[in-house]
C-alpha cells in the first residue's frame, strides 16, 4: 500500500478499457470476423493496458489500479481467474485456444448458447453471468494479472490489483443448467477462499502492498445469510499468513451493514461511494473501528460527466479527515461508465464543455483535491469561477406545470382491446420484432458521408428508403404479422432522438462500453427539452405505405432517454422526465394522427435508475417513472395500440409498475435468461400477480449469434402459454436485431414465425 503518511493519497477504482478511439472494439471485431489475427488483438490489448497505466501514473495518482482490463467482461474474467469454468463449456476447452474458448462463453458456440447477459448493479453495463454448480472446484489462473503486475513493476510503477470480492463473485453468478439439485452459491465460499489466499501470497511475494476487492453486491439489499458469509469471508482472509493489505470497496450506493462488518475486521482500508451516497461524517464516526481504517473517500462520481463542486467537496473531505485521518481521495466507483476525454470533443459549446469531466478529467479532479487537502488550495485554485446557468425555456416549464392527472390516463384496457383487434385483425400469437434490423456497412458509410457534408440529404433519404423497402419485403416474405421499418436511419436509438431534441448535446468520441465490443455514446441532457419538429413520422409513414400489414412506429421512452444519458443535476429527475415525456408525447400524437396503428415506446432501461435498496425512494421512483411513460403515451385514440419493451423482474413492486404502465402489449427483455422470464411469469400468475395485458416474452436472445430451431421456439412459446392466455401472447425476440448479421437473422425469424403458426394451429384444433 503506497505510503501517504505525509498527506492524503489519490486513487481511482477503475478506468475505461475499450480505448479512447475504440481500438479494442475494432480489434475484437476484426478477429471475430476473420480479418484480424490473434496477435493483432493481443498487441492492441497490451498497448491499451500499458498506455493507461503510464498515463495514470503520470497524472499524479499515488496509487494506480491494475487488472481492470478485459477483452469482453471483467466479471467473467474474475470467475475464470479462480477456475470457475461453466460445466456445459468444459468439453470445448481442450480443443480451443484459451482466448477462443473465452469468446465461446461470451458469444456462444454451435451447440451452446452464451452465458447470460445481465445488467450490472445500477449501471447500463451488462456482464456475462458465470455459472456454478454443486461440483464447482476452484483453482488459480492468474497469469494475465501477474504478467501485467510484473511489467509495471519493471517500469517502476506498483499496481494495486483489482479483483471482485469472493462473496460478490458468488452472488453475481447463477446456478448452472447442469446442476442436478438445489444449492446455495454461498455453499461454495469455503472452497473459494483458499484460492484467494493463494493469490494473495503470490502477490505479496512479488512485492504488492495492496489488493482491491470489490463487493458491489453489498450496496443493495442483502439477506442475513449473505451478511454472515461476508463477515466470515473477511475474518478469514484478513488472517491469511501472507498477504498484501486489503482495500474492500462498496461501489454504486450505500455500503450499509457491510461497512460495520468490515470496520470490525482486520481489513486495512475501506472504499465508500460517497458520490452516490454522501454519508455524514458524524454518522461515519459512530461506526466502531472506522477510525483505524484507511478511508478511500469516493467523492468523485464515476457515473456522470459533470465536474464536482470542488469547494463543497474539499470542505466535505476536510470534515471526513477529522474522522478518518488516514484517507485517500478517490472515485466512488470505476470510471468504466464514462467516456475518456472531454478535450477531443471539439464541437461542444464552451459553456457546456467547461462543466464536463470525463475519465481523464476525473483523474485530475481526484489528484487536485488530494493536493488541496494536503497542502491547502493554491490562490488560483481557490478563485471561484463564475456560475454558468443554461437558459431556461419558459414554454417548456409552463407545459410541465400544466400537466394534469387526466393527461396520464387512457380509456380502460377492456375498452381498448376490442377496438384495437377490430382495427388490426391480428391472428393468435402475432409474430413481430422489436425494431432494429442489421445495418449494412453501406448504410453506416452513407450516414458518415452525410455528417461530413459529402452527401446531400435528398440522396441520403432515397438510399434509406430503398433499405426500408428491402426490410419490409423481407419481413413479408418471412411471414411476420406486425412489421417494423428497420431503423436504418438511426445510429444508436438514444443518440438518434437526442440529436433532434433541444436540451441534449451529443459527442463524437464519448464512447462507453455496454458489453463486449458494444459501445454507445450517451447524450448529455443539460437543458430544458423540446421537440422542434417530428422525428420519425416521415420514415414510419413511408414504410407503412409499402404494405397492408401494420408497421410499428418506434420511439424511445422518456425514462430510457434519461437512464442512458448523462443528466443535468440542477433539478429533480422527475421534472426532467416529464419534459422528455412531453416531447415524446408530441411524436406519439403525430404518429397516431398519421394513421400508424401500433406505436412502440421502448423503456428497456426503466429499472436501471431504480434505487438498489427497497424503501420509500424506490416506491417514489416507480411512481414518477410510470407517470412519465403514461404522459408520453396517453394522447392516442383507443384503437391505437401502444407497445413497450422492458426488462422483467418477478419482484412484486416491479410487476405492479409494469401493470401500471398500461401498455397494450409489453415485450420483455430476458434480464437473466429467457426461460427464467417464462418461469417467473408462471410463478407470478400463480400468486395472482401476473401481467394482464398483451405480453411478448422474448423467446429469441437478440444478443446471441445462435440460430434457434423451430422446436426450441415451440417449446418456449408453449411454456409461455401456461402463464399468458394465448389470446394475449406475442412471439418476438427479446431485443432489437441491429447487432446481428443477415445470415443469422433470417433463419431465426423464419423459425420463430413457424413456431408461432404451429402453436396457433394447435390452439385452433383444441377449440374444435
Amino acid at each position: 500500500m503506497a505510503n501517504v503518511a505525509d498527506g492524503f493519497g489519490s486513487s481511482i477504482l477503475g478506468y475505461p478499457r475499450i480505448g479512447s478511439r475504440r481500438e479494442l472494439k475494432w480489434a475484437l471485431e476484426h478477429y471475430w470476423h476473420g480479418t484480424g489475427t490473434r496477435e493483432d488483438l493481443e498487441r492492441v490489448a497490451r498497448e491499451i493496458v500499458d498506455d493507461q497505466i503510464n498515463e495514470l501514473h503520470a497524472a499524479g495518482l499515488t496509487q494506480v489500479p491494475g487488472n481492470t482490463f478485459s477483452y469482453y467482461d471483467h466479471i467473467l474474467d474474475n470467475a475464470l481467474l479462480f477456475g470457475a469454468v461453466p460445466e456445459r463449456f468444459k468439453s470445448l476447452q481442450a480443443d480451443m485456444h484459451p482466448l477462443d474458448f473465452y469468446f465461446a462463453m461470451c458469444r456462444g458456440a454451435e451447440d451452446q448458447p452464451p452465458l447470460e447477459l445481465v445488467r450490472f448493479c445500477s449501471t447500463p453495463y451488462h456482464y456475462r453471468q458465470p455459472e456454478l454448480d454443486e461440483n464447482t472446484e476452484f483453482s488459480l489462473h492468474a497469469e494475465a494479472l501477474l504478467d501485467e503486475f510484473d511489467r509495471s513493476m519493471a517500469r517502476g510503477i506498483e499496481l494495486r490489483p483489482v479483483v471482485v470480492g469472493p462473496v460478490s463473485l458468488l452472488l453475481l453468478s447463477k446456478k448452472g443448467p447442469t446442476s442436478e439439485r438445489e444449492f446455495s452459491r454461498l455453499d461454495l465460499l469455503d472452497r473459494l477462499l483458499p484460492v484467494y489466499e493463494e493469490l494473495f501470497e503470490i502477490l505479496a511475494r512479488r512485492g504488492a502492498t495492496c489488493v482491491q476487492l470489490d463487493e458491489p453486491m453489498f450496496t443493495q439489499d442483502r439477506r442475513d445469510v449473505d451478511l454472515e458469509a461476508f463477515k466470515r469471508a473477511y475474518e478469514r482472509l484478513t488472517n491469511a499468513p501472507m498477504r498484501p493489505r486489503m482495500l474492500v470497496t462498496g461501489q454504486y450506493d450505500d455500503f450499509g451493514e457491510a461497512l460495520r462488518i468490515l470496520a470490525a475486521t482486520k481489513v486495512e482500508a475501506i472504499g465508500l461511494d460517497l458520490a452516490s451516497f454522501r454519508m455524514k461524517p458524524d454518522r461515519l464516526a459512530e461506526i466502531p473501528g472506522i477510525k483505524r481504517k484507511r478511508l478511500y473517500a469516493g467523492v468523485i462520481n464515476g457515473r456522470n460527466v459533470w465536474k464536482s463542486d470542488r469547494y463543497v467537496t474539499l470542505k466535505y473531505l476536510s470534515e471526513l479527515a477529522e474522522v478518518c485521518p488516514d484517507m485517500v481521495v478517490s472515485t466512488g466507483c470505476s470510471l468504466l461508465h464514462v467516456p475518456y476525454d472531454t478535450l477531443i470533443e471539439y464541437e461542444l459549446e464552451g459553456n457546456l464543455a467547461d462543466r464536463l469531466s470525463f475519465a481523464k478529467q476525473k483523474v485530475g479532479e481526484v489528484v487536485s483535491l488530494a493536493r488541496a487537502l494536503t497542502e491547502g488550495p493554491s490562490e488560483n485554485w481557490r478563485r471561484k469561477p463564475s456560475s454558468v446557468h443554461f437558459k431556461q425555456k419558459h414554454d417548456v416549464r409552463q407545459r410541465v406545470y400544466a400537466v394534469t392527472p387526466a393527461m396520464r390516463e387512457r380509456e380502460p384496457y377492456a375498452d381498448r382491446r376490442p377496438a384495437q383487434q377490430e382495427r388490426l385483425n391480428l391472428p393468435l400469437v402475432p409474430s413481430t420484432t422489436l425494431g432494429s434490423f442489421p445495418q449494412t456497412n453501406e448504410i453506416r458509410h452513407l450516414r458518415y458521408e452525410l455528417g461530413q457534408g459529402r452527401l446531400d440529404y435528398d440522396t441520403y433519404v432515397e438510399k434509406i428508403k430503398e433499405e426500408i423497402e428491402r426490410t419490409i419485403r423481407l419481413q413479408e416474405d418471412i411471414g411476420l404479422d406486425v412489421l417494423v421499418h428497420g431503423e436504418h436511419e438511426r445510429n444508436d436509438m438514444i443518440q438518434y432522438f437526442a440529436e433532434m431534441l433541444e436540451g441534449f448535446a451529443t459527442t463524437h468520441q464519448g464512447w462507453v462500453q455496454v458489453y463486449g465490443s458494444r459501445c454507445v455514446r450517451p447524450p448529455i441532457l443539460y437543458g430544458d427539452v423540446r421537440r422542434p419538429k417530428p422525428m420519425t413520422v416521415e420514415w414510419i409513414t413511408y414504410a407503412q405505405s409499402l404494405t397492408d400489414k401494420p408497421v410499428k412506429g418506434m420511439v424511445t421512452g422518456p425514462v430510457t432517454m434519461i437512464a442512458r444519458s448523462f443528466v443535468r443535476q440542477d433539478q429533480p429527475l422527475f421534472d426532467t422526465a416529464d419534459q422528455v415525456a412531453l416531447a415524446i408525447r408530441d411524436e406519439v400524437t403525430d404518429l397516431d394522427r398519421a394513421g400508424i396503428a401500433i406505436i412502440q415506446v421502448d423503456e428497456p432501461s426503466i429499472r436501471e435508475l431504480m434505487p438498489l435498496r427497497e424503501g420509500k425512494e424506490r416506491d417514489e421512483y416507480l411512481r414518477w417513472s410510470v407517470d412519465a411513460f403514461k404522459l408520453a403515451t396517453s394522447s392516442v385514440r383507443k384503437e391505437t395500440q401502444i407497445h413497450t419493451h422492458i426488462n422483467y423482474s418477478s419482484k412484486h413492486s416491479v410487476v405492479h409498475a409494469i401493470e401500471r404502465l398500461d401498455a397494450d402489449v409489453t415485450a420483455l427483455v430476458a434480464t437473466r435468461s429467457i426461460k427464467w422470464v417464462l418461469e417467473a411469469l408462471e410463478e407470478d400468475a400463480s400468486h395472482g400477480e401476473g401481467l394482464t395485458h398483451g405480453v411478448g416474452p422474448g423467446v429469441y436472445e437478440s444478443r446471441s449469434a445462435r440460430i434457434p430451431d423451430i422446436d426450441e421456439f415451440d417449446e418456449l412459446l408453449t411454456l409461455a402459454s401456461k402463464s399468458i392466455s394465448i389470446d394475449r401472447l406475442w412471439a418476438n425476440p427479446d431485443g432489437g436485431l441491429k447487432t446481428r448479421h443477415q445470415w443469422q437473422l433470417e433463419p431465426s425469424l423464419r423459425n420463430l414465425v413457424a413456431a408461432a403458426r404451429r402453436l396457433r394451429r394447435r390452439a385452433a384444433q383444441e377449440q374444435q
